[in-house]
C-alpha cells in the first residue's frame, strides 16, 4: 500500500489493514515452513507493509505528523512550522532520556566493580 493511501485511512481502517496484513504474513510463513511456497519477496513486502502501518499508527498516537493532515486542509507554512516543533520536542525528550541513562550507568558500573572486587578477595582467601 502506498503511504498516501495509508495516511488517508481512519484509525479503525488502519487497524483492520494491519490485522489483514499480519494474517497474510502468518499464512505465508506457515506455507513456507510446510514447503508449499518459496515466496520470500512477498514475505518481505508484507513485513514492510506491516511496519508502515504500525509506524503510521504510532505517529498518530504520539501526535507526530499532524502537519500532514493540516497541510491538506490549511496553509503549508503553518504545517511545516508545526511539524518542525514536534520534531524538535521529540529530539529534546530523547536527549533528556539519554542523559538520564548515562548518569545512571557509571554508578551501576562502580557498584558492580566493587562487588566483584569484594567477592574476588573472599574467594582468594580460601
Amino acid at each position: 500500500m502506498e503511504i498516501e493511501k495509508i495516511r488517508s485511512l481512519s484509525d479503525n481502517e488502519l487497524a483492520q489493514a494491519q490485522r489483514d496484513e499480519m494474517d497474510q504474513l502468518f499464512r505465508l510463513k506457515f506455507q513456507m515452513k510446510m514447503g508449499q511456497t518459496e515466496s520470500l519477496k512477498k514475505i518481505q513486502g508484507l513485513r514492510r507493509g506491516v511496519a508502515r502501518l504500525k509506524t503510521i499508527a504510532r505517529e498518530r498516537s504520539l501526535g507526530i505528523n499532524e502537519h500532514i493532515a493540516s497541510a491538506a486542509s490549511g496553509s503549508k507554512s503553518e504545517a511545516k512550522a508545526e511539524g518542525k516543533t514536534a520534531v524538535k520536542t521529540a529530539a529534546k525528550k530523547s536527549k533528556a532520556k539519554s542523559k538520564a541513562k548515562s548518569k545512571a550507568k557509571p554508578a551501576n558500573k562502580k557498584a558492580a566493580a566493587s562487588s566483584k572486587k569484594k567477592s574476588g578477595k573472599k574467594s582468594g582467601k580460601r
